[in-house]
């Protein structure tokens, strides 16, 4: 993919986004998302206090990667210039986490990527009589 290849992520609705996504995640490419980022792109992890700077440190960053962890994704939802992506990150080894993430475009691109990791946890049993389990 080229930067004249690109898609222009601003045109996509949810279904194309999501068909998008999962392919995209399925092979993840640090060459192909390059392409798919503003040049001023940032990805921030508020729980780790860190953010990456450019498209070209994300690109070194996403192929200095050990093993990139697999993605499922279970929804995302798209308004105009925003994407708010739901989904589980499996690293392997029993670390599994749910994952959140706010992807704002610009020019057709992804600008600023704020992503937010969750450990699965057991419920406490004092709140059981109100809410019902939700498979994984």
């Amino acid at each position: 993919m080229d930067e004249q290849q690109a898609p222009n992520l601003e045109e996509m609705d949810e279904q194309e986004a999501h068909r998008f996504l999962t392919e995209l995640f399925s092979n993840l490419s640090a060459k192909e998302e390059y392409e798919l980022r503003h040049q001023d792109y940032v990805m921030e992890m508020p729980q780790s206090g860190e953010y990456i700077r450019g498209r070209e440190k994300m690109r070194q960053f996403q192929e200095a990667y050990p093993t990139p962890p697999s993605i499922q994704l279970r929804r995302v939802l798209v308004r105009e210039g925003l994407w708010v992506v739901e989904g589980v990150n499996d690293y392997g080894n029993g670390q599994v986490f749910d994952v959140m993430l706010i992807i704002e475009l610009r020019e057709g691109k992804m600008w600023r990527d704020r992503r937010y990791y969750a450990e699965p946890f057991e419920a406490p049993e004092w709140r059981a009589q109100w809410v019902e389990r939700m498979e994984p």
